[in-house]
């Protein structure tokens, strides 16, 4: 099985690949570090929060069984090596030495513990949905833990690239607000925790008792910066060495300047619309042409999304809006990555016909609508919104943008208190299984499916493909599987897909950055130019 996955993964080799130039003399090595990213951490809690600026700041202070290389590969991280006992139960052979940042020894028991834990955070969205499949734990010696799963579950080793382990003796009386001050925080990542300013810094202390390659910089000052503006203008200024999320009306000219160097990579990410299906009656930010009540939601007529679907010019956004740092979509996956359908078209530009759908359901003078989303996540994702209001507004559905923080919009969308949406996605497994069950499975908590679902899409016979798809051992079939599922909701339009993101770095000149497909920014990726 360890060489089915890395097979898999190795499909994303031609579609992750960096584009970095020629850079000048290297800085010295114990050198601190200041990087800018765009978008805060929601805590240091590992176990939170499946928000990607929390993973990527949690991958610098705590470590996991197997992880994700730059290009979604599975490989080792705490575990040495892992297989199939049976059809049912993973062994994993843990790395012998490796301490906790208090010197603490990491054993068998901490994977047991921070298994435990997951399911029982108080999460906006939960990790458990990585965890789900396990039946049981079994610690056979303090280097060696058995995964019982609940049925054959072949990508028990990539879902867990997404669970941190942390120290039982420290956590198991901890909460989350004490991984935020500090007395928590103790992994056995590259990096110790030093403190931590919600929404401005954290500030990292290099491990020198680190199991994995040494990080080159002694010390990290990790920067929050989510104004566009600001985090450029603190790269020029020589304030931080390395920003990413790149403003696309910035990296033409960025790539000129012969003080930086940029680096780039195709993501897993997409952007995407979101809508409320389940309401029968009305839906809290949609209304009649001129602001009347609605009895009934016309979301949930097919002929209303597809009419939204259509009316949206996708090329045009990746064009005007992403300067081309984009690819249009009609779904989760690109092109040339496992679960990829080049069945499933991305839907064409065809705003007379959406007219004509409206009119068909019953809406011939059209409707109003709030269109939600953030304006601190996402590349140009509030010009984004913008740019889908107006071409909404031109087949008659009167569009108001209301975009705001991430944890505005979290907040509002965990209330479902939202008609019409924009978020992003990022299927960083190279497998599309994380979508399928978190943004388009049904809404079940107790099984930890549809935990991103905020459009409460659902539909009986998709399930049954995902569940049968999850447990499916063959890599042929289990592909084929979730392509039918994905093709199913794309009928359907669970989702209005809008296109697939591209990740940009800049940098000074004397350093290099290795771009990744799941768009972290690590400082361990960071390195003094060859």
């Amino acid at each position: 099985m360890i060489k089915t996955v890395s097979r898999r993964a190795a499909l994303l080799a031609s579609l992750f690949l960096p584009l970095c130039g020629t850079l000048a003399a290297a800085p010295a090595q114990a050198e601190p570090l200041s990087l800018a990213v765009s978008a805060p951490p929601a805590s240091i809690d590992p176990h939170y929060y499946t928000l990607t600026p929390s993973i990527m700041l949690s991958s610098h202070i705590f470590s996991r069984l197997v992880q994700r290389d730059e290009k979604s590969r599975v490989v080792p991280d705490l575990a040495e090596s892992w297989k199939l006992v049976d059809d049912t139960t993973w062994e994993f052979k843990l790395r012998p030495g490796v301490k906790f940042h208090n010197g603490a020894d990491f054993t068998a028991e901490d994977v047991a513990y921070s298994l435990e834990r997951v399911p029982t955070v108080q999460s906006p969205s939960s990790f458990s949905v990585y965890t789900r499949d396990i039946a049981d734990v079994q610690v056979v010696d303090p280097l060696t833990v058995r995964l019982k799963t609940n049925g054959p579950s072949p990508l028990l080793p990539a879902n867990l690239a997404n669970i941190f382990i942390v120290s039982r003796s420290v956590a198991a009386n901890s909460s989350t607000a004490d991984f935020n001050s500090g007395k928590a925080a103790i992994g056995t990542g590259p990096y110790k925790f030093v403190s931590y300013d919600p929404n401005n810094r954290v500030k990292l202390a290099r491990d020198d008792g680190y199991y994995g390659e040494k990080p080159a910089w002694e010390t990290v000052d990790y920067r929050i910066i989510s104004n566009d503006g600001a985090r450029v203008a603190a790269l020029l200024s020589g304030d931080v060495a390395l920003i990413d999320a790149v403003p696309t009306a910035d990296a033409a000219r960025l790539r000129k300047d012969d003080r930086l160097t940029v680096a780039e990579a195709n993501s897993t990410r997409l952007i995407f619309l979101g809508l409320d299906e389940e309401r029968q009656e009305g839906s809290p930010d949609i209304a009649g042409p001129d602001g009347g009540k609605l009895e009934k939601n016309p979301l949930r007529d097919h002929r209303v999304r597809e009419a939204l679907s259509i009316a949206i010019n996708r090329p045009a956004i990746v064009s005007r809006v992403m300067e081309g740092a984009a690819l249009p979509s009609g779904q989760f996956m690109p092109p040339g990555v496992f679960g990829y359908d080049p069945s499933i078209p991305v839907p064409a530009f065809a705003p007379d016909r959406a007219k004509e759908l409206l009119a068909q359901a019953g809406y011939p003078n059209g409707l109003s609508i709030i269109l939600r989303g953030p304006n601190d996540r996402y590349v140009n994702d509030a010009q984004i919104q913008q740019t889908v209001a107006q071409m909404w507004t031109r087949i008659g559905v009167r569009t108001r943008v209301e975009a705001q923080p991430l944890a505005t919009v979290i907040g509002r969308l965990n209330r479902f208190e939202a008609s019409a949406y924009l978020l992003g996605w990022s299927n960083s497994t190279g497998e599309p299984s994380s979508s399928l069950k978190a943004v388009l499975g049904t809404r079940d908590p107790a099984l930890g499916r549809g935990l991103s679902n905020y459009g409460r899409y659902s539909n009986p016979e998709f399930d049954k493909l995902v569940q049968q798809a999850l447990g499916t051992l063959d890599d042929k079939a289990r592909e084929g599987l979730m392509q039918k599922a994905m093709k199913m909701a794309m009928e359907d339009v669970a989702i209005i897909p809008l296109h697939l993101q591209k990740s940009v770095w800049a940098m000074r000149k004397g350093y290099a950055y290795t771009p990744r497909a799941d768009e972290e920014t690590r400082a361990m990726g960071l390195r003094p130019a060859k």
